[in-house]
């Protein structure tokens, strides 16, 4: 395994800070390529915490607690290749819209990031350039080096979610998101649920169809590429010892499933 991070010239990250993104590139036994889009809660110094306080950049507002972990080991378990963001979507949120008003959040589970407040065309458009440009070019990249004339990558966009939202209780320990390709979705969750252990939730808590899934479709749906988002509860994750169980039952069954060469063509609906 080779990581290799760029770094952007840019006055919103100093030369010593790490690169918009970590880029772990493998030469594996099949086109796959993982994803993390808030993989990290790390803040520029520039923008100076955007004013917030350890404990609301160290909560699940600022990352997805426990994903960048399981996708590092994941990327071991398969031999895939994986792209992972290297700051806090509360900077700008990697996986929305540009248009979307919580790509810049001004207040994100009723906490106000005052620096995002009336952020200037020229902030938004360094942001972009910097961390949102760079994420999505990598990614890009990744994928069109797995690209052949024979086979395309399946692409497998890794998240996490809070136990609770609004005092209730989410049941679901993981969810498989997905809009109009099956191909690994379905068999994906059925193998998940074939131990009788595991709730797992078909576009849930989110949903796969909502618009507020820029990676997948961006990345995945566009050119027809087989792919899922998985979202894992949190409390599941928040440990190594945690982690490590998670990523070996995800591996376990995402190579069962992974066999399935018609996985590895574009969708013809």
């Amino acid at each position: 395994m080779v990581v290799a991070q760029k770094q952007a010239g840019s006055p919103l990250l100093a030369p010593d800070e790490p690169a918009p993104f970590e880029l772990l590139e493998v030469d594996g036994p099949r086109p796959l390529v993982l994803a993390c889009d808030h993989a990290s809660n790390r803040v520029p110094r520039s923008l100076h915490g955007l004013g917030l306080n350890g404990d609301s950049l160290t909560a699940h507002i600022a990352w997805d607690i426990g994903a960048g972990a399981v996708t590092r080991l994941l990327s071991e378990r398969l031999q895939a290749s994986a792209v992972l963001a290297n700051y806090s979507r509360l900077v700008i949120d990697l996986n929305r819209d540009l248009n979307d008003p919580s790509a810049f959040p001004a207040i994100s589970d009723g906490v106000l990031i005052a620096a995002n407040l009336d952020l200037s065309v020229t902030a938004k458009a360094e942001r972009t350039r910097a961390l949102f440009e760079a994420y999505h070019d990598a990614l890009r990249g990744v994928i069109k080096a797995q690209t052949t004339t024979e086979r395309t990558p399946v692409l497998i966009c890794l998240h996490s979610f809070t136990p609770y939202v609004h005092g209730v209780w989410r049941p679901w320990q993981v969810g498989i998101l997905w809009h109009d390709d099956p191909r690994l979705a379905v068999p994906l969750m059925t193998a998940l649920r074939e131990a009788g252990d595991l709730i797992v939730g078909d576009n849930e808590p989110y949903s796969g169809r909502h618009s507020a899934d820029f990676t997948v479709d961006h990345h995945a749906e566009t050119l027809g590429l087989a792919y899922a988002g998985i979202e894992i509860r949190q409390d599941l994750i928040d440990t190594e010892s945690g982690q490590q169980r998670m990523a070996d039952r995800l591996a376990a069954v995402l190579e069962v499933v992974l066999q399935d060469e018609r996985l590895f063509r574009p969708f013809a609906g």
